[in-house]
């Protein structure tokens, strides 16, 4: 709200959480994606698998093991900024990801690609900005 006064935060950002099935899968395409390293599995099997943040004071994105497979749309999902929509797809698809649309969405001084990773989570490659 504009004008307002800040408040306290009831807590920092630290962690971002995806459900996973098979997180290990899910952690060597988002470390490839983001250009990062996996920094910690937890568990044996891993039931936990954090990502080295993309850089200094940023949230991590972890992958949980999950019994259930996803079902239904995201409600949560990341964005990637890239200079090359094209490329970013292909290294996405090589990377064991989809595209999800056959077209691309401009709205607001935006243009976004939606695509999905292995496991079929959402997420957006934003371009031309």
């Amino acid at each position: 709200m504009a004008g307002s006064r800040k408040s306290e935060p009831v807590g920092r950002l630290r962690w971002i959480q995806v459900d996973s099935v098979d997180p290990e899968r899910s952690a060597a395409f988002w470390a490839e994606a983001l250009g990062v390293e996996v920094v910690a599995r937890l568990g044996e099997p891993p039931q936990f698998i954090n990502l080295a943040a993309v850089e200094p004071g940023a949230p991590q994105v972890c992958f949980q093991r999950v019994p259930e497979s996803k079902a239904g749309k995201n409600r949560v999902h990341l964005d990637l900024h890239v200079e090359d929509v094209e490329t970013a797809s292909a290294r996405v698809a090589a990377l064991g990801g989809r595209r999800r649309d056959d077209h691309d969405f401009h709205e607001h001084g935006y243009s976004w690609r939606r695509m999905a990773d292995p496991e079929g989570n959402e997420f957006c490659l934003v371009y031309g900005l």
